[in-house]
């Protein structure tokens, strides 16, 4: 099989397990097979694109062409296989940890929830592999419609509420921002391809792309940036298994990631430099990493807790993105693979306590790490790597950022993560005392850890994540290239 076979089939696959589990809803053991065969097919595709892109092979297909220069395409690059890997892996495991959370809690509507995870894959997919900003666009919109009936699954007045708010937020931004910047960019370049060092220069006065910039900063509303982040706390209505992967991993990474490959291929980070107050954006993103970590320090709900926390990690990788330094790029991509691996451990863990121990704040966890020490000990991990302690993955791209901005003497970004950090040891550090060195406030019932697929699911992911410590060469390779070698 060639690289560019397993490029297509990266997008049809997904698409045919979708298929195959509402054909065979009727039997859970079988449809839980197909969705597992499904995900754990994407991911070996998704390996041997890798494969390709490492052996020089030229990887690149157009489908058809929309308009003069325009067309359907799909390539890859070292950012896009790092977002797609991401992803396609841990569907795998979110798949087996959703096997134990959906039986364990009854959930409703099974069948369609496996549906819709294979399709917000394929959007996913879509996204990663997209050669040029109106492919991006089109799976940028298939990622927000499919994951609607995800976050609406209970069905109740609560989760329709959070849908309305996730649906608006994100439609409203991409019609009224991003897609006036695709646009433009096409109206000034006559392209909308991804090209290393961008296409702008020379076709845009420096002075008109301030507000280009912002647009897209307004517009890629997945990334969570302060004023439009509100979907992301109104989505966790959205079952366990939805929050971790899609608004831990593939939603909010499709944001960061649209707005890495924006800067680095289509404005060019040369030409970004020269823009007037292009710094705007990096404020706004530190901005938002403090007011966020504030606002999680508040919160008593463990979901939302770690929403507010997503939304402040977010903006490290839009802060790293916009600082233009060649280090803190490389912090920027690696922190995609870092956050994930971390955020999606919190999330399984919350799920975990939920269906164990039906417990959802954070005043209730007095004593849990004895009741459930493998969930509690991988929420320490989590925890930690948002922290960014060493030995976890979060450590690794928080050096990064630190360097670029030590190489642009950028003391605003400095100041913002030394702040942050401060800010997620607050909130996470006493969760972790208080479940193992105080008692339990009420004795409730005896219960112990949630079902054998969700703990080995967590475990698993809280493994990356001390492992990711160890073993970043490779990514750290791949995203060098990001910035024509290491700086």
């Amino acid at each position: 099989m060639t690289a560019n076979t397993a490029l297509i089939l990266t997008l049809l696959t997904p698409l045919l397990g979708a298929v195959l589990i509402a054909l065979t809803g009727r039997w859970p053991n079988l449809r839980e097979t197909v969705t597992m065969v499904t995900a754990l097919s994407l991911f070996a595709l998704v390996i041997r694109v890798l494969i390709g892109l490492n052996a020089g092979e030229e990887i690149g297909v157009e489908l058809f062409e929309v308009m003069s220069g325009v067309g359907i395409a799909f390539n890859t690059e070292p950012l896009s296989i790092l977002f797609a890997m991401i992803a396609s892996g841990l569907w795998v495991v979110t798949s087996v940890y959703a096997f134990g959370y959906m039986r364990g809690t009854n959930e409703i509507n099974q069948t369609r929830f496996y549906v819709c995870f294979a399709i917000a894959l394929f959007g996913a997919m879509g996204v990663a592999f997209s050669a040029n900003l109106l492919t991006l666009f089109i799976f940028y919109e298939v990622l927000t419609i499919s994951t609607y009936p995800l976050v609406t699954h209970k069905g109740d007045a609560k989760a329709k509420a959070g849908g309305r708010t996730y649906l608006g937020i994100l439609m409203t931004t991409s019609i009224v921002f991003l897609l006036p910047a695709v646009i433009w960019v096409y109206a000034v370049a006559g392209t909308l391809d991804f090209v290393p060092g961008g296409i702008l220069e020379g076709n845009l006065p420096a002075g008109s792309a301030t507000l280009l910039l912002l647009l897209f900063l307004f517009g890629v509303a997945k990334a969570a940036v302060m004023p439009v982040h509100k979907w992301l706390p109104a989505a966790m209505v959205a079952p366990t298994p939805v929050s971790a992967l899609l608004h831990a991993v593939a939603v909010v990474k499709a944001g960061v990631f649209t707005l890495t490959k924006v800067v680095i291929y289509i404005f060019g980070t040369d030409y970004l430099a020269n823009v007037p107050y292009e710094s705007i954006a990096v404020y706004m993103a530190g901005f938002t990493v403090v007011a966020a970590s504030c606002i999680a320090l508040r919160q008593t709900n463990i979901k939302r807790l770690l929403a507010y926390s997503t939304i402040g990690q977010l903006s490290y990788i839009v802060m790293a993105t916009m600082a233009l330094a060649p280090f803190s790029e490389i912090g920027a991509a690696i922190h995609i693979a870092a956050h994930a691996f971390g955020k999606i451990t919190l999330f399984f863990t919350a799920g975990a306590i939920y269906v164990a121990s039906k417990k959802t704040e954070v005043t209730q966890l007095n004593g849990i790490g004895w009741r459930m020490p493998y969930t509690m000990a991988a929420f320490a991990v989590g925890a930690l790597s948002m922290i960014g302690v060493p030995p976890t993955a979060g450590f690794v791209s928080k050096w990064f950022i630190i360097a670029g901005a030590f190489q642009l003497d950028n003391y605003f970004v400095l100041v913002v993560l030394i702040l942050s950090t401060a800010l997620n040891a607050a909130y996470f550090l006493p969760i972790i005392f208080n479940a193992f060195f105080k008692p339990e406030d009420v004795k409730l019932k005896e219960h112990g850890e949630a079902p054998v697929s969700m703990v080995l699911a967590l475990c698993v992911t809280a493994s990356l994540t001390l492992l990711f410590f160890f073993f970043n060469g490779p990514v750290l390779d791949l995203e060098t290239q990001l910035v024509g070698g290491m700086p």
